[in-house]
């Protein structure tokens, strides 16, 4: 996979419908962090849940799992997020330092 996704693309060429692009791939990689952190949690709390009430058998083996698996998936999710956002923002300063009407 490519450091960052969106080298291809040439800053200086941009026009507001490629802008506005840019603002939803950033709103779209918010809404996946909450996703991922919202199942991080569930699982948690799954976890304690399957611990308190179902003591016996298999059922121990699953609620001792699901915490680490929760906090995991958080994990993977922020650690997402960053990467994708340091990328979305580089286009960002890339296209504002070639823009000659910011200047």
């Amino acid at each position: 996979m490519k450091e960052n996704l969106y080298a291809e693309f040439k800053p200086a060429s941009l026009i507001l419908r490629d802008h506005l692009a840019i603002d939803r791939t950033l709103l779209a990689n918010e809404r996946t962090l909450l996703a991922y952190l919202r199942s991080g949690v569930a699982m948690i709390m799954a976890g304690f849940t399957i611990l308190h009430f179902l003591e016996h058998g298999w059922f121990w083996v699953v609620g001792l799992a699901c915490p680490p698996i929760g906090i995991l998936t958080g994990s993977i999710g922020i650690w997402r997020y960053v990467r994708m956002h340091r990328a979305i923002t580089l286009v960002r300063r890339q296209s504002a330092m070639n823009d000659p009407e910011a200047r």
